[in-house]
């Protein structure tokens, strides 16, 4: 090894994982309760080292594979975290990742098996080091990024109703949407194939189904915005 390496501090490198969910009224985030010290029995975003073979974004899907059983999950990058005295234990750089699940869909034996527990964002409780700084910047980035691409459909079932939209994108964005200029938007963008079925379980005569129409969105990608 060179000298020019040799006399380098060595570094460890972690990827953390922010893991949004929704509830069909909620966006709420997976966390797990951490079993080792510093900080055991406290709150913590799931994450992990850097294995030799992996650039930051297999390590990231390991993570969230091994806790959610989901494969292929849409995530996207936050940030670098980098303070010299964000482990107490050992120099760490962190690289932060959120990612998008519909909670239906994740094994919830693994998250038991960790000790994990979804939360409302308004009820998440104090995290480790510098985590909840993690989680404040990938809700900025995720209601950036939703704003422009449709991302948060990877949050709905396959077949949603328009109230469920409306709900997810009011969750994102932490405010309330009007009804009607929602819809109007929605329908102007020509992202959705509406389905002869019905969601009988919001009212008497029930709510018509959608689902999303990729193919859609890629003609009218440079169109998206909510």
């Amino acid at each position: 090894m060179p000298p020019q390496y040799q006399d380098q501090t060595h570094i460890l490198l972690a990827v953390d994982c922010i893991i949004f969910g929704f509830d069909n009224e909620e966006l709420k985030l997976l966390l797990i309760k951490r079993d080792f010290e510093p900080e055991r029995g406290k709150w913590s975003l799931m994450g992990g080292f850097l294995q030799d073979s992996e650039n930051t974004d297999m390590a990231a899907n390991r993570v969230l594979q091994r806790l959610t059983g989901i494969h292929n999950i849409y995530m996207d990058q936050v940030g670098t975290f980098s303070d010299p005295r964000r482990d107490p234990v050992e120099r760490t750089v962190s690289v932060a990742y959120y990612a998008l699940i519909n909670i239906e869909q994740h094994n919830e034996e693994l998250s038991r098996e960790h000790s994990a527990e979804w939360f409302s964002l308004s009820d998440a409780p104090p995290l480790i080091f510098d985590h909840g700084e993690m989680v404040r910047q990938a809700i900025n980035k995720l209601r950036q990024k939703a704003s422009s691409q449709p991302i948060g459909f990877e949050l709905l079932p396959e077949k949603f109703t328009m109230r469920q939209l409306q709900k997810l994108y009011e969750a994102i964005q932490g405010q309330e949407l009007d009804k009607r200029n929602f819809s109007k938007k929605i329908n102007q963008l020509d992202v959705l194939t509406k389905l002869d079925e019905k969601d009988m379980t919001s009212s008497k005569r029930g709510s018509y189904l959608f689902t999303f129409d990729k193919d859609k969105y890629e003609i009218s990608r440079n169109k998206f915005s909510i």
